[in-house]
């Protein structure tokens, strides 16, 4: 077995090293990540500019890109073969409910999808996370899963763990996404040269957390597991258009 990984928190992250140490045990693995946190990339490709694949050890490459560069790049000839599997992760932080639009790891994961290749999205539940072993030996535990039970078409799973010790994990759960409030306000700054800049703001409170969802999983200690998609067609409004169109 042959497992690519990627991630958007940069090619030295705590969690990109963690899963690569847990993953390397049931399978060989390759790493293609970004050079520098990109989180926030969403689906971004590099257009403008050339990009610079560096090799940091056998099966170790960074890249001056998005993460969907790195597994673009991966994919189309910097691997000798499609790897099994298309991993992502494990991110130093939430990817639940609108996150996952914006989300550069989901992102990587689904570039593996696209083409596919069973993909998996790897989150801790929350920022500055501790405990990126309890996601490795999910993930390891979902990879040996699929293996036994391969599902009949590739599957995008958004995954996400909770920050506390493996053993007081309550279970995985599949869910759906929640729903967020709109974002905070940007904070506003000013250049030294008295130019106003503002940073994005923080990413709005859960406002769907029902049961069902990833947050309420995850908030009840529970793996959150949820199936995407990377059809946009919203398929039930069709005939109801054509309809329209016509009148």
């Amino acid at each position: 077995m042959h497992i690519l990984i990627s991630n958007d928190d940069g090619f030295l992250a705590e969690g990109i090293q963690t899963l690569a140490e847990h993953l390397r045990k049931i399978a060989k693995v390759t790493i293609v990540a970004p050079d520098l946190n990109r989180s926030g990339a969403s689906s971004s490709l590099t257009l403008d500019s050339p990009l610079s694949v560096k090799q940091v050890e056998p099966d170790y490459f960074y890249v001056n890109g998005t993460p969907t560069d790195c597994v673009h790049i991966a994919l189309t000839g910097l691997m000798s073969e499609m790897p099994d599997f298309v991993i992502s992760g494990i991110n130093d932080g939430a990817n639940m409910g609108d996150d996952t639009v914006y989300s550069g790891t989901v992102a990587a994961a689904k570039e593996g999808y696209l083409v596919d290749i069973p993909s998996f999205a790897i989150s801790m539940s929350q920022h500055k996370a501790t405990h990126f072993t309890t996601a490795a030996k999910v993930t390891v535990e979902l990879v040996q899963h699929y293996q036994k039970r391969p599902s009949k078409t590739p599957l995008l799973l958004n995954v996400n763990v909770p920050d506390i010790p493996y053993e007081q994990l309550q279970g995985k759960i599949i869910t759906r996404l929640g729903k967020r409030h709109k974002a905070n306000s940007p904070i506003e700054a000013l250049t030294p040269r008295g130019d106003k800049i503002y940073w994005i703001g923080a990413a709005g409170e859960p406002k769907d957390n029902s049961q069902g969802t990833d947050f309420h999983a995850v908030q009840h200690n529970q793996v959150s597991i949820t199936p995407l998609g990377a059809d946009l067609t919203q398929h039930e409004h069709i005939t109801a258009l054509e309809s329209w169109l016509e009148q």
